[in-house]
């Protein structure tokens, strides 16, 4: 941008942050629970285990745990979540109350994700699982609306890539596929990168290519370049994350223009969505500090950039608190806040007519709060 222009707009306030309508494409549902919710969960349960019985004292315990740089601690954080998340009661609520609380934050269209062979240990099957969290889904679309807080909700269904039983990530794939119409918008796999190359779930990729339906991949995230390529090799729309592509870049000694290697430029001239999650890349590690991390230098090379939390309970976070990060780090305006959300709409796994609708809605959003300046 013009450094002139730069210097005319002002940096937008928290409240204007706020009201931006916003795209959360990478939002895991047993990383965003509310901790009250948590409690009253566990007490229907009789879960025993949480490190906290006051809500403000075990959400600041889910943040703290997500920064102690202990992967055990942090993995526990899920531990106590997916605890609570055995029930068609419990799966119910917390997808209605992660759309109203994405809608509350000025989150316009979102894409929620989880695993449902997570939650089978009260004996749900797995189309249970995920038919108890699309009913969620449109129960928090509907509450949203009736608060003045319209959002579309899709939700993704995961993988475990670590559980390499043969067949498994396939079934998983048709269980997605077999929802397509009911609020199921992709697939994903997750769990732990490295070691668990996208290729060992090459079978379930090619299904769901054969049934033309959309997915992303965690990658580039605790693992780099390799990793990335085998996502987009394939099939990848999108990359979970996606921020260690900045590893197949050469910034030389940054007097001249960057050079980028096949596997990023690859990246960046099909467009596929980096889904990356600010607050939650440096619990992991990808940097110290923001003013550090890769999303800037991402973005001033035209990669097709959004804005995700990941996980909102773990990393203490919103859409509005990242945006609100990015704008303190890298000096961000209004303009690249815009730009950003609508790479997200651009990415989301809906049909082409429903992104147009929703990118006129945040444009003319985002003009509304320009006027306000003027």
């Amino acid at each position: 941008m013009n450094e002139t222009l730069k210097l005319e707009q002002h940096r937008p306030t928290a409240d204007e942050i706020k009201r931006a309508p916003k795209v959360a494409l990478h939002d895991h549902l047993d990383g965003g629970l509310r901790p009250q919710t948590v409690l009253d969960l566990a007490a229907e349960a009789g879960y025993r285990d949480l490190p906290e019985q006051d809500p403000a004292k075990l959400g600041a315990w889910f943040r703290d745990a997500a920064d102690s740089g202990s992967l055990p601690r942090y993995l526990e954080t899920f531990d106590h979540t997916v605890a609570v998340m055995q029930t068609e009661a419990a799966l119910f609520r917390i997808a209605a109350e992660t759309v109203e609380d994405l809608a509350a934050d000025g989150v316009v269209y979102a894409e929620t994700r989880y695993a449902p062979e997570q939650h089978l240990r009260g004996g749900l099957t797995l189309d249970a699982v995920v038919e108890a969290v699309n009913a969620g889904c449109r129960e928090g679309e509907l509450r949203a609306m009736a608060a003045g807080r319209p959002i579309q909700v899709g939700t993704l269904v995961t993988a475990m890539r670590q559980n390499t039983e043969p067949g498994h990530s396939l079934a998983i794939a048709k269980l997605a596929v077999r929802h397509r119409d009911a609020g199921v918008a992709g697939f994903d796999i997750a769990g732990p990168e490295f070691g668990f190359s996208p290729d060992l779930h090459a079978e379930a990729f090619k299904y769901l290519r054969e049934e033309f339906f959309r997915f992303t991949i965690h990658a580039g995230e605790a693992d780099g370049p390799t990793s990335i390529a085998s996502a987009i090799l394939n099939g990848a729309d999108r990359l979970g994350h996606g921020v260690r592509i900045i590893e197949d870049i050469d910034f030389g000694d940054g007097s001249g223009e960057p050079v980028l290697g096949r596997i990023a430029a690859y990246a960046r001239d099909k467009r596929i969505t980096l889904e990356v999650c600010p607050s939650s890349n440096l619990q992991t590690g990808v940097a110290a500090k923001m003013a550090d991390h890769p999303i800037a230098q991402l973005y001033a090379l035209d990669f097709n950039v959004t804005v995700s939390c990941d996980n909102r309970l773990m990393s203490g976070t919103s859409m509005s608190r990242e945006f609100d990060l990015l704008v303190e780090a890298f000096d961000w305006d209004l303009a690249d806040l815009e730009l950003l959300t609508l790479n997200g709409i651009d990415g989301g796994f809906l049909p082409h007519d429903l992104r147009d609708a929703l990118a006129d809605q945040i444009i003319t959003g985002y003009i509304d709060l320009r006027g306000e300046e003027g």
